[in-house]
């Protein structure tokens, strides 16, 4: 399962070569999250390169999450954490690659599939989280941080319950972007009519996961998201505006 390679018709580097070994090994050998791999001295044996092209390569597998490199032991197989896509996400934003409206219709479509599979898939204890985060939203309404906080954690859980790791991956990679939009679309809602509003919203969806109600589940998230794309773009871009994030 090769990471990368060179352009067409372009030989491989070394490092290159390197990294797509370390990566065909643990496909292989059929290793998973926490076997230890074979040292550096191994790859540079049998690929006949140096200790110095096998170190890079170990830290640019490192730096992917794909493995894990601790002074003192041998590298182990990575655990995926999110981190490396929302790393690319956050890159591709800030450099105007693609913008928020087009991360918020990735995030619409894709959450309402993870709230459809909660709605189904969830356990009681699953359910019970979602609507305690719901709930918490509203009981800290006036503490922007910790509610922004909850919103973030109340959709992560909802991927969870899914249970569809990658899925969770993804909605997990979007929290970042969250920090920043949440809190400023809740500035552009000076009315507490458009502030309930936005907390019922979250706890009708809580409420179909709860009932196991998938269609009722899918069409509150997508409300949720209708109702909130204009005051993220409005509140991402200082002006002022009234509706839900």
């Amino acid at each position: 399962m090769p990471v990368a390679g060179g352009q067409a018709g372009q030989p491989l580097s070394l490092v290159q070569t390197t990294i797509n070994a370390v990566t065909d090994h643990i496909r292989d050998q059929g290793l998973r999250v926490g076997d230890n791999l074979p040292g550096e001295s191994h790859f540079v044996a049998s690929l006949g390169v140096s200790r110095a092209v096998t170190r890079e390569a170990f830290g640019a597998l490192a730096a992917l999450g794909l493995i894990d490199v601790a002074n003192g032991r041998r590298a182990r197989v990575g655990a995926i954490d999110g981190s490396v896509i929302a790393s690319s996400l956050n890159h591709a934003v800030s450099t105007a690659q693609i913008t928020v409206p087009e991360v918020w219709d990735v995030r619409r479509t894709i959450e309402a599939r993870t709230v459809a599979l909660a709605a189904t898939s969830r356990t009681d204890a699953e359910a019970a989280e979602i609507v305690r985060l719901a709930e918490a939203m509203v009981r800290d309404i006036d503490d922007r941080s910790t509610m922004t906080r909850h919103d973030i954690a109340f959709h992560q859980a909802i991927a969870a319950a899914s249970h569809n790791a990658l899925f969770v991956q993804i909605v997990s990679s979007f929290a970042h972007l969250m920090e920043v939009a949440v809190p400023a679309a809740w500035d552009t809602r000076v009315v507490e009519e458009d502030k309930q509003a936005t907390l019922d919203r979250h706890l009708a969806v809580a409420h179909a996961i709860r009932d196991r109600d998938p269609v009722a589940a899918v069409a509150a998230m997508q409300d949720h998201f209708d109702a909130s794309i204009d005051d993220v773009l409005q509140g991402m871009s200082g002006r002022p505006s009234a509706n839900d994030a």
